[in-house]
């Protein structure tokens, strides 16, 4: 196909037309002329591969990884970081006005990251060596550590990762050596390290096929290889057996606070921006119209917001059902008097509140509200609510509701915590209408 690209949108793809079809290629720049190849193909729609660029974009820059469009990390290196921002900005507010019918025309607040080594965690697989996809034979008994291909299970062998901080990325060149080697067990399947804010210390999770046997002497090992590793845990997800050597837990600091943050627990990716992202959305503090002094924290996590909205307000609800994360917030929270942990459901902690809050603060996972939690927060109609998403799509699905459900919204701010992928961290703050 000659096609030429319309526009980006969400996902990492340009969107064109052909022969009355909408055609979805990766790699691509609006404006370009491109020469593309069908790889799945119905009535309406195709899915293509870029083959050759026949009028490429002015902006197009040299990717920098020798693993892009291979690996499946990143979408963008191609696009100039400025741009990519721009992009972002708007792929997000057509996003909201197409699938939720937010037809914002007001700014959306761009807060840019440097653009390489801002990473705090990686997940490598380790998986049967394929000499880095170059098509020759496998070798059935060299293992190789990457990551997986774009749209697929495979493994993408790397010898790079711009994206990774300076000691994940030692850590990963580290690991690498010694899986090559032999040195780990062949049960090996999966390493997740997290760095601490300092970049100087890390959390190390290593999950196996088989509980591994020798565990201790395996973790000297570990701890030889990687000795930044402040705390190891060995782990076979099948029998939930594990192993830990450490005290389980890393300390990060943010916006003066500081936060333990554990092996299963979830924290911001970006180590630049973390302190921008807290500070942002705790900022707004107790509404003297509505006369209240309380918030609540929904999905609160390790409490990286509930933390600085104490500083805020005199009374701070923090609700967080993954006992990991819960776990580590009742640990977290210690520092002030103000913040009160609830370890639940969000869900059904909404259905038997009956208090009245001046502030929300939601930060769900990818899938976004439930519908009966989009219910209880009308029914108890706090004077403003701060949503913090990681999906356009769901986030625009859960502002339709918000807004029937007697909202607006009054300013959106992008945070780019993902640069070089499609990915984006919105903000959105909304108040109850008069």
């Amino acid at each position: 196909m000659d096609i030429t690209i319309e526009k980006l949108i969400y996902g990492g793809e340009g969107l064109a037309h052909h022969e009355g079809a909408t055609v979805f290629i990766p790699f691509v720049l609006p404006a370009e002329r491109v020469a593309a190849a069908p790889v799945e193909q119905k009535k309406k729609f195709v899915r293509a591969r870029l083959e050759r660029l026949i009028e490429p974009s002015p902006d197009r820059a040299v990717p920098p990884c020798p693993h892009f469009g291979v690996c499946g990390g990143c979408d963008y290196q191609h696009i100039p970081y400025d741009a990519q921002l721009r992009y972002k900005v708007e792929i997000l507010r057509e996003t909201l006005r197409r699938l939720g019918r937010i037809d914002w025309t007001g700014d959306i607040t761009a807060h840019a990251s440097p653009p390489w080594g801002y990473r705090n965690r990686a997940q490598w697989k380790i998986r049967r060596a394929d000499n880095s996809g170059q098509g020759e034979a496998a070798d059935s008994e060299k293992m190789a550590l990457g990551y997986y291909r774009a749209n697929s299970t495979a493994l993408c062998a790397i010898e790079q990762c711009s994206i990774l901080s300076p000691l994940l990325l030692k850590t990963m060149l580290a690991l690498r050596e010694a899986v090559s080697k032999g040195v780990l067990p062949r049960s090996l399947r999966e390493i997740e390290a997290c760095v601490d804010t300092a970049d100087a210390k890390l959390l190390l999770t290593a999950a196996f096929a088989g509980y591994p046997a020798r565990a201790a002497e395996l973790a000297q090992t570990f701890r030889s290889i990687v000795p930044e590793a402040q705390s190891l845990l060995l782990h076979d997800p099948a029998s939930e057996r594990m192993a830990l050597e450490g005290p389980g837990y890393i300390e990060c600091n943010v916006a003066g606070l500081t936060y333990r943050v554990g092996h299963f627990s979830f924290f911001q990716v970006n180590r630049f921006l973390v302190d921008e992202l807290a500070r942002h959305v705790a900022e707004d503090g107790p509404s003297e119209a509505s006369g209240a002094n309380l918030a609540l924290d929904l999905f609160a996590g390790v409490g990286l917001f509930a933390l600085p909205l104490a500083k805020s307000f005199q009374h701070v609800m923090a609700v967080e059902s993954n006992p990991a994360a819960a776990r580590d917030l009742e640990s977290n929270v210690q520092q002030t008097r103000s913040v009160e942990v609830r370890p639940m459901d969000v869900d059904r902690f909404l259905e038997k509140y009956k208090g009245k809050p001046d502030r929300v603060v939601l930060d769900p996972p990818r899938a976004g509200l439930e519908p009966v939690a989009v219910r209880h927060l009308s029914r108890i109609a706090p004077a403003r609510i701060t949503y913090v998403s990681c999906d356009p799509p769901t986030l625009a699905r859960d502002l339709a509701a918000l807004v029937q459900g007697g909202y607006e919204v009054s300013a959106i701010h992008l945070f780019d915590l993902f640069p070089q992928t499609f990915h984006m961290e919105t903000v959105v703050h909304l108040r109850r209408r008069a």
